[in-house]
């Protein structure tokens, strides 16, 4: 009797039924919404550049950003002499990401281009960035934020300049010998956290003007790798803003000691920190006591960054699942031809654009608000209500997108477990929900301004009869003053979804009446994927990603 024939290969099965890699995706010919939004809020002129970075962002940055994720930052505190070091550590793609998103202006195009259209620009370079690699852009948008708070003190004219240079350099070294810098921020204390009022930190005032030795420490010190850091501390005037450099001017090592980086549930690619201070030198930024008044149009400029970020988050996971759906097959036929996957994913992509056009609508304010009233009232408020709202709708759609994966979209190689750990960042930094909506109760009651504004951009698209509706009960209630604070978050909630409708309906937006139908009329449920049932799923899925 003859042995049996053994296989030379020891294959046990054909693979098959899996999409192919996303890579190298062109993320501006992707996305016809952003396309869209460009143009209409003035930064056509930008084209090229966005054009140039999306692809350099959906392929090459997109690689290196899985290295740069999992080698998290590591903290040297001392040398092997037992010299204080105070650096952190991180993979070469780090700094490649970075070098790249400098170059090509994520943190500052805004003020290297200072024309019509540059804010609109950079957010979108912003967010471009953000569906890719989103820890570094914790640096990138502290450093863009800062600079018109550096601009405004003579003696911090370089910092500024070196801030806005299309130069990366992540040398420990002082400021004069880099050709570009980054900067940070530490403004919460463990005794206080967003009441930054209750700071202890002191600063001491020095013979020179301007000039401050702060004794004390910052719970939160975001991105700890940086030349210098705004911070807040308490001068014999008051809470007071500080540019506290990593180097004295006389070129010694300034006393900020790094105690430890946060064990973070996400951002792993960006070191975040806890540090003290022991008369660490510093030089005054503002009056003594307007320390809050100084960096209250840095925090605007970051939350924008914050729904910018979000969006981007969506709009990477939303690509995910739709490229999955795609290529996998189940029960006969590919996901995105089941009705109910096709609802799920219609959804998640009008969600995504609403978060998109809502974004660059106040970017567009941003970059008018200097010679308009109330375009500045409109990015004053409107940040804080879209911080509020998009930010908190980020976790959920992430997840959502995951299960159009099913188990796949929980294994890391994914790209949808980053996504997810990142998610609920941008809800609480630079102020959780109810910090801003808070502010938004504060504004409307101190700047009548802000309310004048919202109204006008509701009314510019009560030709809707879905917005019509909404406008008149908000006006209502907003000239009534009746906003108590327990419920400024469904106040607040109904603001943020008559603003998308609204930029949606002046948009001409394709989705605008679906949009309205789900969100303003209650055509929907609480969860993804609770569409009527004759909505067209076919043609938005296939706006949002040919």
């Amino acid at each position: 009797m003859e042995a049996p024939v053994m296989s030379s290969t020891c294959e046990t099965h054909v693979v098959d039924n899996q999409p192919p890699e996303f890579a190298g995706h062109d993320l501006w010919a992707d996305d016809i919404v952003l396309r869209e939004a460009v143009e209409r809020e003035g930064a056509a002129a930008f084209t090229g550049r966005l054009q140039d970075y999306a692809r350099l962002a959906g392929g090459e940055l997109l690689g290196l950003s899985f290295d740069a994720h999992r080698d998290r930052p590591r903290l040297r505190t001392h040398d092997r002499f037992g010299h204080r070091l105070d650096v952190v550590e991180f993979h070469p793609n780090y700094h490649a990401v970075m070098n790249a998103a400098i170059g090509h202006g994520v943190a500052g195009l805004s003020w290297q281009q200072a024309q019509a259209g540059s804010h609109v620009a950079r957010a979108a370079l912003s967010y471009l960035h953000g569906q890719v690699e989103p820890g570094s852009s914790c640096p990138l948008t502290m450093t863009h934020a800062a600079v018109p708070v550096l601009r405004r003190e003579p003696g911090l004219h370089e910092w500024a300049d070196k801030a806005v240079a299309p130069a990366y350099d992540p040398r420990n070294v002082p400021i004069g010998g880099k050709r570009g810098v980054t900067v940070g921020m530490g403004m919460t204390e463990k005794q206080g956290g967003s009441d930054v009022r209750s700071n202890t930190t002191r600063a001491t005032p020095l013979s020179g003007e301007g000039e401050y030795a702060l004794v004390g420490h910052k719970w939160f010190f975001s991105a700890p790798m940086s030349d210098g850091f705004l911070v807040l501390a308490q001068a014999p005037g008051g809470l007071t803003c500080f540019l506290l450099p990593r180097w004295r001017p006389d070129g010694t090592r300034n006393a900020l000691r790094l105690m430890r980086l946060k064990d973070k549930l996400g951002d792993w690619s960006n070191a975040s920190s806890e540090v003290e201070f022991d008369d660490a030198w510093a030089r005054r930024v503002g009056d003594e006591g307007r320390g809050v008044a100084t960096i209250i149009e840095m925090v605007m400029l970051t939350r924008l960054d914050c729904m910018l970020g979000s969006s981007a988050l969506m709009r990477m996971a939303l690509a995910q699942a739709m490229h999955h759906a795609r290529h996998r097959s189940a029960f006969g036929k590919r996901l995105v031809e089941h009705a109910l996957m096709r609802n799920v994913l219609a959804d998640l992509a009008i969600e995504a654009e609403a978060a998109l056009a809502f974004s660059l609508r106040i970017a567009g304010a941003v970059d008018r608000a200097p010679a308009d009233e109330g375009e500045a009232a409109f990015a004053r408020i409107a940040t804080a209500i879209g911080k509020f709202f998009v930010c908190k709708r980020a976790p959920a759609f992430v997840n959502e997108a995951q299960e159009c994966l099913g188990g796949a979209g929980y294994v890391e190689e994914s790209l949808l477990p980053r996504l997810y750990r990142q998610a609920p960042l941008n809800s609480i930094w630079e102020g959780s929900g109810n910090i801003q909506c808070l502010d938004v109760l504060r504004a409307l009651e101190r700047e009548p301004g802000t309310r004048v504004a919202l109204l006008a951009q509701l009314e510019s698209a009560s030709a809707h009869p879905a917005v019509a509706r909404e406008t008149t009960a908000l006006r209502g209630q907003l000239e009534s003053g009746a906003s108590e604070e327990a419920g400024a978050r469904r106040l607040v909630e109904r603001l943020a979804l008559a603003l998308q409708a609204s930029v949606l309906v002046r948009a001409g937006s394709p989705v605008a009446e679906l949009f309205c139908r789900s969100r303003l009329g209650g055509e929907r449920g609480l969860v993804f994927g609770t569409l009527p049932p004759d909505a067209p799923f076919v043609a938005v899925i296939e706006r949002a990603l040919p």
